[in-house]
């Protein structure tokens, strides 16, 4: 039977209503994933050695070895006051860098300035700017402070001064009509509006910043990374499979309390 007999049938309509793009772009892609795959130099021979060496890896792994739980908590304990560090020095950085990068409240220089320092900041990813402070400042946790800082400045800055664009300008034009200097206003009719995503911002930044840690620590930024790393250095795949562990349940452990912390009542 047509759909003209039964009008009330209904058809999700397509993304791209042009049936001619449509095609073309699907073809497209379809014939760039095969030139992709075929100009890339994937070692085949060596990818099935490597699934020798992983089941090895796999092999050696379990069950999972803590008795050097000593240097495992050492490098968490070191890892969490990594991320601690990191997140009180980024947010206490980013809440003057998103005064900057608001465009409702600053100058058009300083809104600029500010919105470079962020956009520098989201443009590394973590890995590349350890490396860097790891090369200026040598291996440690301060090269992995001023990692995550950096990190930190890149994701809270941003989202702050997003929620500062989107205030109540009438308590800044009272503040400023009552004749009010720049920072009693900012102090008085901005930061009680964007104190709730500050926070809230502040607690997925500590989340993420452990993450993080694990992650930087592997190119010498300290932490349970380098313990992970020095780990694998010495095959020590029991011990490492434990650490993993760790860091799984460590992360589960954050997450939980910070979806805790968003259902709490403002």
């Amino acid at each position: 039977m047509s759909d003209a007999a039964h009008p009330d049938i209904w058809r999700k309509p397509p993304r791209i209503a042009n049936p001619v793009l449509r095609w073309g772009l699907t073809l497209a892609i379809a014939v760039y994933v095969v030139w992709a795959l075929a100009t890339l130099p994937f070692d085949w021979a060596r990818v099935a050695q490597g699934m020798e060496r992983a089941a090895r890896i796999f092999g050696g792994a379990f069950p999972p070895s803590f008795e050097r739980s000593g240097l495992l908590i050492d490098g968490f304990m070191e890892s969490l006051r990594i991320a601690i560090l990191a997140t009180a020095g980024g947010v206490a950085l980013s809440i003057p860098i998103a005064f900057m990068a608001a465009r409702n409240i600053a100058p058009l220089p300083v809104f600029l300035l500010g919105r470079a320092l962020i956009v520098v900041a989201r443009s590394f990813h973590p890995v590349i700017v350890a490396i860097v402070f790891v090369k200026a400042v040598g291996f440690g946790p301060f090269a992995g402070v001023l990692t995550l800082i950096v990190y930190s400045i890149g994701f809270v800055a941003k989202m702050l001064a997003e929620r500062i664009e989107e205030i109540d300008f009438g308590q800044v034009e009272a503040m400023r009509a009552a004749g009010a200097g720049t920072l009693s206003t900012l102090t008085y009719a901005v930061l009680p509006q964007i104190m709730p995503r500050q926070i809230g911002l502040a607690i997925y930044q500590l989340d993420s910043n452990l993450r993080a840690s694990a992650v930087v620590g592997i190119v010498g930024a300290g932490g349970i990374g380098s313990t992970l790393a020095n780990a694998f250095g010495r095959y020590d795949y029991d011990f490492a499979l434990a650490i993993t562990m760790v860091i799984v349940g460590a992360i589960l452990a954050s997450r939980r309390e910070t979806r805790e912390v968003d259902r709490s009542p403002a």
